[in-house]
């Protein structure tokens, strides 16, 4: 398989809600929007927001965003009301995370990965 490009799929409830929710709350650049639908960039990958759904979305999936600044990001997001379903915290795995949900109750993982992690070191042979 040769993969060219990815994205992960959210049916929401409310559309309009989930997609003025990752816009404006998270603050996520719109990599392209079309009729029943926005993508999102995120990161490496894109989020796309489309169709509807009345199912609640599964609790063995969430979204793993690394960000530059853990602390700064959860203050922007407390300034614009979100309430996190767990404080910042180093993991057992030395990841620092803190976790929210969207409107429809998608767990969002929020990341930093320390300086002195074992992901920030350079494989790259001299």
């Amino acid at each position: 398989m040769d993969v060219l490009s990815s994205r992960i799929l959210l049916n929401p409830k409310d559309p309009a809600v989930t997609t003025a929710f990752y816009r404006d709350v998270l603050g996520l650049a719109i990599y392209r929007e079309f009729p029943g639908g926005t993508v999102f960039f995120l990161g490496g990958g894109f989020l796309e927001i489309v169709g509807r759904s009345d199912t609640v979305p599964a609790e063995n999936v969430s979204l793993w965003l690394q960000v530059r600044d853990l602390d700064a990001t959860v203050s922007e997001l407390r300034a614009k009301g979100v309430v996190l379903d767990r404080e910042p915290r180093r993991e057992p795995w030395g990841l620092d995370e803190a976790w929210l949900s969207d409107p429809d109750g998608t767990r969002i993982v929020l990341v930093e990965i320390p300086a002195d992690h074992p992901l920030r070191v350079d494989v790259r042979t001299p």
